[in-house]
């Protein structure tokens, strides 16, 4: 067990009553053990090292006295109740024959399942393959999993190779997080494994967007944006081939229909968009310009496009808005704001605004100014709206002392998200006005249903 904080925190999980086994991992040690036991986890992953390396050097050891260490741990642990999965750490680096011996061991000893793990991902799908299938010959009647490592990039397809060999279960991690380079990604897994082979395991494929978000927030390890399945842009497309393509049957440029894995497809305003995903972005929000005015409006955007300037869904909707003449309608105006922080003063903002002709005010507090701005602003409106900011970010500082800041935002409402900008001397003006402009965008009586 890593400290007594985490201990604590796995008795809280396994005392919630989930339909899940709560499981926790300990080395072949009696201290590890009993931490286990005291966790009131269900079940114990026992890492026994296999391999020459790990024995001789990590555990400086025989791998005789390995064998029966490997079983009086797992005796133990299942005289106080556990079911066991006994794990070969470094397996994919170990003879097999002494492996095979292990679990037999192991399995004499009443383990529940046993686990080959590809510690430091060097598994190839061909190997994983081969020494699955001889696990599965050589053990008939036992539980056998994979844990796979992505060192090489891997271990999403080592996994489904172990499993098309004959393993009954893979470990996998949201979003792939895990030691070094990660582990194999249960989004990734689940979906190759339904998409493309046809094989459903009984996940809500459709949740896995926002799980991935959520633990992507909790843990503050966040995910490049060409990530597979859960990326921002995973179901995001530009280019105005793909566009054409994606409108006349999403089929063309997609693999999955996005709403499987609960997202929705994104055109993205830019250089390379084409006529028809930005008219196609404009109708969703409640904008149709003419050929003539759609030409103008893709002129000015690949001009911004050109300047290396990401062109947000505000600016498309300014410039859509000047190029047909259409009055601009902001339902929240800021009307005053005021930010006090300090080295020992909470930072607290207050702020007054007119919402829909109302005026309202609130204030809040942050970590910072721009939280505590921002705070204040999130619950002035939320009795309009509720609304989830999901991107925040300090584009470019220019200049000097009076250097102009430029942030950038990226909002949501329900199924609609825009991203904004705003540029001030001030970064918490700066921030005011990309959130300001996010939110009027979303709240807009033209704007029914756009991504950004």
């Amino acid at each position: 067990m890593v400290s007594e904080g985490e201990l604590a925190a796995i008795r809280q999980i396994a005392r919630q009553g989930f339909r899940a086994e709560i499981c926790t991992m300990a080395r072949a040690n009696k201290q590890d053990l009993d931490a286990a036991i005291a966790s009131e986890a269900q079940s114990v992953h026992l890492v026994v090292p296999t391999s020459e390396l790990h024995i001789k050097y990590k555990l400086k050891s025989t791998p005789e006295d390995v064998l029966e260490l490997a079983q009086e741990c797992v005796e133990y642990a299942k005289s106080h109740g556990l079911i066991v999965e006994l794990s070969a750490e470094d397996g994919s680096r170990s003879d097999l024959g002494y492996i095979v011996k292990l679990f037999r061991r192991g399995v004499e000893a009443r383990a529940d399942r046993v686990c080959l793990c590809d510690t430091v991902g060097i598994l190839t799908p061909e190997r994983s393959y081969a020494m699955f299938r001889r696990l599965r010959e050589e053990l008939p009647n036992v539980v056998i999993s994979a844990h796979c490592h992505n060192d090489m990039g891997m271990a999403v397809a080592n996994s489904i190779s172990a499993l098309r060999a004959g393993a009954d279960q893979v470990h996998v991690t949201v979003n792939g997080i895990g030691e070094r380079a990660g582990n194999a990604a249960l989004e990734e897994v689940v979906v190759a494994l339904k998409a493309l082979y046809g094989v459903e395991v009984g996940v809500r494929t459709e949740m896995l967007y926002d799980v991935s978000q959520l633990v992507s927030r909790l843990t503050g390890v966040y995910l490049q944006p060409n990530k597979a399945i859960v990326g921002e842009n995973a179901f995001t497309h530009e280019s105005g081939i793909h566009t054409h393509g994606i409108l006349s049957h999403p089929l063309t440029y997609e693999p999955i229909p996005p709403e499987m894995v609960g997202v929705r497809r994104k055109f993205v305003i830019g250089k390379h968009a084409g006529s028809h995903g930005i008219r196609a972005i404009l109708e969703e929000m409640g904008l149709s310009p003419t050929e003539e005015q759609l030409r103008e409006i893709m002129k000015r955007v690949k001009a911004l496009g050109d300047k290396g300037k990401k062109v947000t869904s505000g600016d498309l909707q300014a410039i859509a808005e000047a190029v047909m003449g259409i009055p601009k309608n902001k339902p929240i105006r800021l009307k005053e704001i005021v930010v006090v922080t300090g080295d020992k003063v909470t930072p607290t903002a207050s702020v007054t605004l007119v919402v829909r002709g109302k005026k309202v005010v609130e204030s809040a507090t942050g970590v910072g100014p721009v939280d505590a701005a921002i705070n204040a602003i999130r619950r002035a409106v939320s009795e309009v709206e509720p609304i989830a900011l999901e991107e925040y970010h300090v584009k470019a500082i220019t200049g000097g002392t009076d250097a102009v800041v430029e942030v950038v935002t990226r909002v949501r409402r329900g199924n609609k998200v825009v991203t904004t900008m705003g540029a001030k001397g001030d970064i918490v003006m700066a921030s005011v006005d990309a959130i300001l402009s996010a939110i009027n965008l979303l709240l807009s009586e033209n704007s029914s249903a756009h991504s950004g």
